[in-house]
C-alpha cells in the first residue's frame, strides 16, 4: 500500500476514533464494571473485546484493568485482564507490522533505534522485561514489537508472562473497591504502592542493563 495511502488511512480511523473515546465519553471503572456486567453470560467476552481494540480505541488500560476487578473478582478478573491484554498486545503487534514507522512516530523517542536494534536480537527478554517493568507505555512497546519483526512466537508468551504482577496488583485493588472491606483495600493499595515502588527502584538499573540510557 502506498505511504500517501496509509497515512490518509491512519488518520481517518483513528483520528475518528480518538475524537469519540476521548470526547464523547470520559470512562471510569465504574462505567466499565456497570458495561460488561450489562452483557450478562457474554460480560467476559465483551471486555475482552474492549481490552482488544484498546490500542485502537484508544482506551485507557489502566481504567479497563481496574474495571475487570470491579466487575469479576480477582482471579477472573486476572484472567480475562490477561486475555484482553494479550489480544491488545497483538492488536498493536499487527498495527506496527502493517503501518510500520511511516505514521506511528515511535522515532522521536531518542532511545528507539536502540530499542529496535535489541528487540530484534533478543525479542523475548526485551518483551518480558518491559512489560514487567514498563520504561514504555503497553501500546507503544506492542507497536515496536510489530516494526522491529520481533517473531510472534516469542512476543505472545513474553507479553503474558511480563504483565503478571502488574495484572493481579490492578485486578485485586478493583475486587478491593468493590467488596467495601477496609482491611481488603488497604492491603490491595499496599501491594499496588509496593509494585509501583518496585518498578521505581528498578527503573534506572534495567534501563541500562537494557542499553536504553
Amino acid at each position: 500500500m502506498p505511504r500517501p495511502l496509509k497515512l490518509t488511512l491512519f488518520l481517518l480511523v483513528f483520528g475518528s476514533l480518538f475524537y469519540i473515546t476521548h470526547f464523547h465519553y470520559e470512562l471510569r471503572p465504574s462505567d466499565i464494571r456497570d458495561i460488561v456486567l450489562s452483557f450478562g453470560f457474554w460480560g467476559p467476552l465483551f471486555f475482552i473485546f474492549l481490552y482488544a481494540i484498546g490500542p485502537v480505541a484508544f482506551l485507557p488500560t489502566s481504567v479497563l484493568s481496574l474495571g475487570a476487578g470491579l466487575a469479576f473478582g480477582v482471579w477472573p478478573g486476572v484472567l480475562y485482564i490477561i486475555i484482553g491484554a494479550t489480544a491488545a498486545a497483538t492488536t498493536g503487534y499487527v498495527m506496527g507490522r502493517f503501518f510500520g514507522r511511516s505514521v506511528i512516530n515511535v522515532d522521536r523517542y531518542p532511545w528507539s533505534e536502540k530499542l529496535f536494534t535489541q528487540m530484534e536480537r533478543r525479542g523475548f527478554l526485551y518483551v518480558f522485561v518491559l512489560r514487567l517493568i514498563p520504561l514504555v507505555s503497553f501500546d507503544l512497546l506492542s507497536y515496536a514489537g510489530g516494526i522491529s519483526r520481533v517473531r510472534f512466537r516469542a512476543f505472545v508468551p513474553a507479553t503474558v508472562l511480563g504483565m503478571i504482577p502488574g495484572t493481579f496488583a490492578y485486578s485485586f485493588l478493583g475486587a478491593s473497591l468493590a467488596s467495601g472491606s477496609v482491611t481488603t483495600i488497604f492491603i490491595a493499595a499496599l501491594v499496588f504502592v509496593g509494585l509501583i515502588v518496585v518498578t521505581y527502584i528498578f527503573r534506572e538499573p534495567v534501563k541500562k542493563w537494557l542499553g536504553l540510557n
